[in-house]
């Protein structure tokens, strides 16, 4: 687990002790489509030792280390989403959702097998992750969990684009974006992120991308597994999936999952504030590693499981 400023308790916090961490009852399996590759992927997650962390695990390479720490410091790519790598090349993509359910139902431990470079898109939200691991249940564990506690402000801009991480007593998340499409305009949310807010008011948006993007990325070779299926496709300001928009901010939603994956990379919750302006899979790594490398802003903290409560 990640190293820091550890405090023996939080003086805004109590009943230390039954707040344990969390893994899966037993291993939970899916299969999907690569979104870039196009590839059928076939994905294990299985439960972790205490203390382990989230681990990556890639099944199908054999001659080198095929094991990848889910952590913000190894993150290798961020152009397309969140992609993390180890010092022998092996890479996984596309993490970020997948990360994000594990924040949101509070498994602070687990292996996640897969037989190729990226975790399949699904339907382009979180929501049949979290079938998954609900099919198979959560089970506490005999250690303390930890939390990452944000102690000063620390901000991270690329031109207008920003991110933050400030002190708050819980978890909480603002995000806001702006785009000239009529589909979707000017957006934002800001909400404190429990269990019940994950699975209720986020899980279910998916990601999006306008046709012409779509089209000039499969012609470098990428999004080929892209399809109305599991992507909200814009064109000319209209949504082309036929069933529409699950919500009418299902947009700003999804960038918000994006967020709670990436900083999952942190390999703890957060007790702190988020906020998030025009923010993307880059910047929120920048953040985290910013925050990382400022030890007087954060320190590790034993406390109650805002993350899981029971819904």
């Amino acid at each position: 687990m990640i190293q820091g400023r550890v405090a023996a308790g939080h003086d805004r916090m109590v009943n230390l002790a039954s707040h344990l961490q969390h893994t899966l009852k037993a291993a939970a399996a899916c299969s999907g489509i690569g979104v870039h590759s196009g590839h059928a992927l076939n994905v294990v997650i299985s439960p972790g030792a205490p203390d382990s962390g989230v681990v990556f695990l890639r099944v199908d390479v054999g001659d080198r280390d095929p094991r990848i720490p889910a952590r913000a410091n190894r993150v290798v790519e961020t152009r397309l989403g969140t992609v993390i790598g180890n010092a022998d090349g092996v890479t996984v993509s596309t993490v970020e959702h997948l990360m994000a359910v594990l924040c949101g139902l509070g498994i602070d431990n687990a292996v996640v097998s897969v037989d190729g470079p990226e975790i399949p898109i699904m339907d382009g939200s979180c929501d049949p992750f979290v079938a998954i691991i609900d099919s198979v249940g959560r089970r506490s564990q005999q250690a303390r969990r930890n939390y990452l506690e944000i102690l000063e402000p620390v901000t991270v801009a690329d031109g207008e684009k920003r991110a933050t991480l400030s002190p708050a007593d819980d978890f909480q998340l603002a995000f806001e974006i702006h785009f000239e499409a009529a589909a979707i305009g000017r957006q934002r949310i800001d909400l404190s992120v429990d269990e019940a807010a994950f699975r209720h008011q986020l899980a279910d948006s998916r990601t999006f991308g306008f046709l012409h993007e779509v089209e000039a990325l499969r012609a470098a070779g990428l999004a080929r597994g892209g399809s109305l299926d599991n992507v909200v496709v814009i064109d000319d300001g209209a949504v082309l999936n036929p069933r529409g928009l699950r919500r009418d901010d299902e947009f700003v939603r999804h960038k918000a999952l994006d967020a709670i994956g990436d900083l999952y990379l942190l390999g703890a919750p957060l007790i702190g504030r988020y906020e998030g302006l025009y923010a993307g899979h880059g910047l929120n790594n920048a953040l985290a590693r910013a925050l990382l490398a400022r030890p007087s802003a954060w320190r590790i903290t034993s406390a109650p499981d805002t993350l899981a409560r029971a819904v």
